[in-house]
């Protein structure tokens, strides 16, 4: 074959080299291609699981049953007391008498004489007399509970007394002081009123009226003796006892 005839034979396989070498370069492209995505995948990791996710998008545990139902109430009950009662000399006295007969603190008395200075003043009760079932019922301890189910500083039974508890009050409502306070001078009240003579009314009061020695009125009653001897012959502290209120 002459050169004249190569030529032209040569250049028709141009075309065919050339499809031939682009197809060349994809393969090598995609080839790169792949080993790139392949090299990623093994070094790129799933972010880790945080374990607070889960307790973040948990819903919050309810609040207990036994939430401190007692600090509530009294701190709406004592949100009612002033915030400086002042009690008179006669029952500063009594205070200072009551703190030592039954061993407690006279800061930790000063709510509860102010309490029933206040509600006797109220319902037109000697206070002393209050003074003294508080200590025949309960030593002055507000959270004492007898066998048939009387609560608090005087001792009064619940189901007896719906009536004067509010209609929110709870089953420990009686355990604050002031609320007890309350309650039970309500009731000693109406026993008195009821029956017109003091004595049948604290028998009443202690659920046994037809005692004829009326044995429980002659406690309070020589109770408040000793209070009332101790209002005229002791000299109390001369700076004023308050009871403290809220902040």
């Amino acid at each position: 074959m002459s050169d004249s005839q190569a030529l032209p034979a040569i250049f028709s396989d141009i075309p065919s080299a050339r499809q031939g070498l682009l197809l060349l370069v994809e393969i090598l492209l995609l080839a790169g291609i792949v080993y790139a995505l392949a090299g990623r995948a093994a070094t790129v990791r799933p972010p880790p699981v945080v374990a607070d996710v889960a307790v973040k998008s948990a819903p919050a545990p309810a609040p207990s049953p036994a939430a401190p139902q007692a600090a509530v109430e009294a701190s709406r009950t004592s949100a009612e007391i002033p915030s400086a009662e002042i009690l008179t000399p006669r029952m500063r006295a009594a205070l200072d008498y009551a703190s030592r007969r039954y061993r407690v603190s006279a800061e930790a008395l000063a709510p509860i004489f102010a309490a029933v200075q206040r509600t006797a003043r109220d319902l037109r009760l000697d206070p002393l007399l209050v003074v003294a079932v508080v200590g025949i019922e309960s030593g002055f301890n507000p959270f004492s509970e007898s066998a048939m189910g009387a609560q608090g500083l005087m001792q009064v039974i619940p189901r007896y007394h719906r009536d004067k508890l509010p209609e929110d009050a709870g089953r420990l409502h009686l355990f604050d002081p002031v609320a007890n306070i309350r309650v039970g001078t309500l009731a000693l009240h109406e026993y008195i009123s009821r029956s017109g003579d003091v004595v049948d009314g604290l028998q009443e009061f202690a659920g046994n009226p037809d005692d004829p020695e009326q044995a429980y009125a002659a406690k309070v009653l020589a109770e408040k003796e000793r209070l009332e001897s101790a209002a005229l012959h002791h000299a109390p502290s001369r700076s004023p006892v308050h009871a403290a209120g809220p902040t």
